[in-house]
């Protein structure tokens, strides 16, 4: 049942068998979880963000038109859900972790080695979307670890294509200085001087 794409399972909700809405939940859960994570950088936040845009994208599911993906809609209300979340609560929001899935399988020749270095690259750069602010983590997460278009982050961000991919040319460039600082912190403090 799972196999369908996203516009049959809208529809089927929409002509009243809302329990197949569980099948949209279980897709995008995780997506739409690791954005408000990446936003709002606290996990029960994060999970109460993620129950509230499902729950409006439900009760909203009649005004979604098949003009974009069901994913970007559901995505721009998570965006909009964690900027009110953010509007509404004005505190600092703290730290915390973004969790980022391993893309790429680990093969069996790959030695105990290369797989702790990978785990700390990760957590580097972990760290260092942590560490960015505004929109530039939450810009390269959507882009590089949700793999979504620069058109797709547009619509879900309201801004322009053009306004993004700038945005996310800075962002890279901020990053690489971020991992840069953190990994060769000697050349930083020498040229500081």
């Amino acid at each position: 049942m799972g196999t369908f794409p996203d516009e049959y399972y809208v529809q089927q909700i929409l002509e009243g068998k809302s329990q197949v809405y569980t099948v949209l939940i279980d897709r995008y859960k995780h997506m739409v979880f690791t954005l408000a994570k990446k936003m709002l950088k606290n996990r029960e936040d994060a999970e109460e963000v993620a129950q509230d845009t499902f729950l409006k994208a439900f009760n909203g599911l009649s005004k979604f038109k098949a003009e974009s993906k069901f994913s970007t809609w559901l995505y721009k209300i998570a965006y909009h859900r964690s900027l009110d979340y953010i509007k509404r609560n004005q505190r600092q929001i703290s730290s915390g972790d973004i969790e980022i899935e391993d893309v790429r399988s680990l093969s069996s020749l790959e030695d105990g080695f290369g797989i702790l270095a990978r785990k700390e690259r990760n957590e580097q750069i972990k760290s260092a979307l942590d560490s960015m602010a505004g929109d530039d983590g939450v810009l390269l997460t959507l882009h590089y670890f949700q793999e979504l278009s620069i058109k797709e982050i547009a619509q879900i961000t309201d801004k322009t294509e053009g306004a993004i991919k700038v945005n996310l040319h800075r962002s890279r460039k901020r990053l690489a200085n971020i991992l840069e600082n953190k990994l060769n912190p000697v050349n930083t403090i020498r040229y500081a001087n």
